[in-house]
């Protein structure tokens, strides 16, 4: 009648419930950060012009060296 290898065991219950929770915070703080990159980015727009003028100065030739 009472078989004490039916009996359910409580601590994977508990471990079920702790990774549930600690993968909604990690979702959640992930999920705030892409937010609010995206936000700071809408509000502070990136100067294409420098950055372009930047990234040529960087693969201009540099001479006759070789």
């Amino acid at each position: 009648m009472n078989d004490p290898r039916k009996k359910k065991n409580p601590t994977f219950g508990v471990a079920v419930f702790i990774v549930v929770v600690v993968l909604l915070v990690i979702a959640t703080i992930l999920y705030n950060a892409i937010t609010e990159k995206r936000e700071y980015e809408r509000e502070n727009p990136v100067d294409s012009t420098a950055s372009a003028a930047s990234g040529a100065a960087v693969n201009a030739p540099r001479g006759a060296s070789q």
